[in-house]
């Protein structure tokens, strides 16, 4: 099959990469779109020390696998657990202890014809969701998270530090809450896609410190934690979205002084973004810039790596 190939140095588009066999616990799906994210730009800068082939946001049809799911469109959560320890007995595979991650940690991903997915982590699209909304399902369910992490009441401020494809979905399911939710960002574009959804925004170079009862880090760099860390109010809340490779240097002392709750907010489960993109009360599409073939590969992960690019999408 053809795929994209990561091998810890180089990026290569792979004419006769040997295609995955469905079993017992694994189904094999056709691969219809696959998301570029910043994770994916992280892996090629040493995130992880991953080898394999990347990507973890995708929409496609079962091809082999159990017969009432064969042809059905599908989306997967990424962490394969090992089904047996305790943390997957509590519903956790994500925390698993021997887990792999689809396209990050020890499991092939969906840059390729086809991807192998354990059939737990299967769900079915509705008809009512396009491909093009389905992609983004991963990536929403990690912004529905901080709606598992953290209690919003009415009227809560809460400001979200990032206006790319993540800093824009966490603003839109934080809207959902009721809480007045303000999104800060480097890019009038971006932040213009942000405000149509009904959320403020204020430009980084218009900011005035202020203090909020949740910050939301979702900026993809390392500077954005400090800017963060500085918006929290006393005893407020701050959820780190980011996942970077490389090393932090923050003081830590504000923490413990202001007494401030941290949160790391990683995945999420995939039921409440289905449940927002059949709804329609989030808006996905507008943040696709281009869809390239999966042979143009290494231009569109070039593109999706270019300051201020929405989201880039593959289609094998």
């Amino acid at each position: 099959m053809h795929a994209l190939y990561w091998s810890g140095r180089e990026l290569t588009f792979d004419l006769s990469y040997r295609a995955p066999r469905a079993d017992e616990r694994t189904a094999v799906v056709k691969v219809h779109l696959a998301g570029l994210c910043s994770t994916d730009l992280q892996i090629f800068k040493g995130y992880m020390s991953f080898r394999g082939i990347p990507g973890h946001e995708f929409v496609g049809a079962v091809n082999e696998g159990p017969a009432d799911l064969v042809g059905k469109r599908v989306v997967g959560e990424i962490n394969f657990g090992c089904g047996e320890c305790d943390l997957c007995a509590r519903d956790l595979s994500r925390h698993c202890p021997k887990r792999s991650v689809m396209g990050i940690l020890n499991a092939d991903g969906a840059f390729a014809e086809y991807v192998a997915v354990p059939i737990p982590n299967l769900h079915t699209v509705p008809d009512s969701v396009t491909d093009e909304e389905a992609v983004f399902t991963e990536p929403l369910a990690a912004a529905f998270e901080i709606l598992a992490q953290v209690q919003f009441n009415p009227g809560d401020e809460v400001l979200v530090v990032g206006d790319g494809k993540l800093g824009n979905l966490c603003a839109q399911a934080l809207r959902l809450t009721g809480a007045k939710i303000t999104a800060l960002g480097k890019h009038p574009e971006k932040l213009a896609l942000i405000k149509k959804a009904g959320v403020r925004t204020v430009l980084l170079e218009d900011w005035k410190a202020r203090s909020f009862d949740v910050v939301v880090e979702a900026t993809g760099s390392a500077t954005g934690l400090e800017l963060a860390l500085s918006a929290v109010r006393p005893r407020g809340a701050l959820v780190l979205k980011s996942t970077i490779a490389g090393a932090h240097q923050l003081s830590l002392a504000p923490i413990v002084v202001h007494e401030i709750t941290v949160i790391g907010s990683r995945c999420g489960v995939f039921t409440p973004a289905l449940e927002a993109l059949q709804e329609k009360t989030v808006s996905v599409t507008p943040l696709i810039e281009k869809l390239y073939t999966l042979r143009d590969g290494l231009n569109a992960v070039a593109h999706a790596a270019r300051r201020g690019a929405r989201k880039i999408l593959l289609r094998p």
